[in-house]
């Protein structure tokens, strides 16, 4: 058997061996605001539900690996109290793998996912709309782990309102695990999903992704796309030149056909048939193609 000593190989290693050995780990997309009322959006796996009576969640901001920073849910926690624990189905995995990014202080992630920020009742963060569970929660306790990169910060909240999708109950009013179909992390890019098993997000660490806000209106707008679509769109650190575009249609003579039909729906269609390949630089082309 391969044995690990945690002290003799490096935290990134670690970590990487600690992330895929314990999974399935359910996400907690945290939405927090700062002292100024700026709202922030950050999904964390390190997250469990410790007690029922008093309901009690907690969750882990570790510090940053490769340069020992913390992050702006562990700030807001501290400065507030407050936060609001969405949880993730497929329907908004890649929105939400989005909000991952490490955009710059001020932006906020609700416009860069695009996801629908919803006023709480009991506490300032916003609710995430699309999110099929949201708990709203007062911050108990923060207990740091550690001092130095890949130590955890426990923020042990507990929950002062749930909010719960009416359509993904059962007859008997309970959570259907079918209809609420949430996903959890594994090691590196893998996800599970409860309704059909593994699948991969790339992960959104070495660049900054456009975001949703800076997708055109008519892409946004169509009915082709859904919620999962935008996020892959929006995860592209810049769009393909109009020479890339124009010598793809060149070499493509399916795309020609489907610009020259003049068929907004068809190259819509089109655009979706490689994003669910995972083919989102080209999705791209086909979709800023001129006829």
């Amino acid at each position: 058997m391969f044995t690990i000593d945690p002290k003799e190989v490096s935290p990134v290693k670690l970590q990487g061996y600690l992330q895929s050995a314990i999974a399935p780990r359910p996400i907690a997309f945290a939405s927090t605001m700062d002292k100024n009322g700026e709202p922030n959006l950050s999904p964390f796996s390190f997250f469990n539900i410790f007690s029922s009576n008093p309901p009690i969640l907690v969750f882990s901001p570790a510090r940053r690996v490769r340069n020992n920073t913390i992050k702006h849910t562990l700030i807001n926690c501290e400065e507030t109290r407050q936060v609001v624990i969405n949880m993730v189905n497929f329907e908004i995995v890649q929105q939400m793998s989005l909000s991952s990014t490490e955009y710059p202080d001020g932006v906020n992630e609700f416009l860069k996912s695009g996801l629908t920020p919803i006023p709480s009742e009991l506490v300032k963060p916003y609710r995430v709309a699309e999110s099929p569970v949201q708990f709203e929660c007062k911050v108990n306790e923060i207990i740091p782990l550690g001092t130095e990169g890949g130590a955890g910060n426990l923020i042990i909240c507990e929950v002062l309102k749930m909010h719960i999708n009416e359509e993904i109950l059962d007859a008997d009013g309970m959570i259907d695990p079918i209809k609420i179909d949430l996903v959890s992390r594994l090691g590196a890019n893998w996800y599970s999903r409860a309704k059909e098993g593994l699948f991969e997000v790339e992960k959104p660490l070495a660049t900054l992704g456009i975001g949703v806000d800076s997708i055109p209106e008519f892409v946004k707008e169509s009915a082709v796309f859904n919620g999962n679509d935008l996020g892959k769109l929006g995860n592209v650190e810049a769009l393909p030149t109009e020479e890339e575009i124009t010598i793809f249609v060149k070499q493509n003579f399916g795309v020609k056909g489907v610009l020259s039909a003049d068929d907004e729906v068809k190259k819509h269609q089109l655009a979706k048939e490689y994003l669910d390949k995972n083919e989102v630089l080209t999705a791209w082309k086909v979709l800023l193609a001129k006829q």
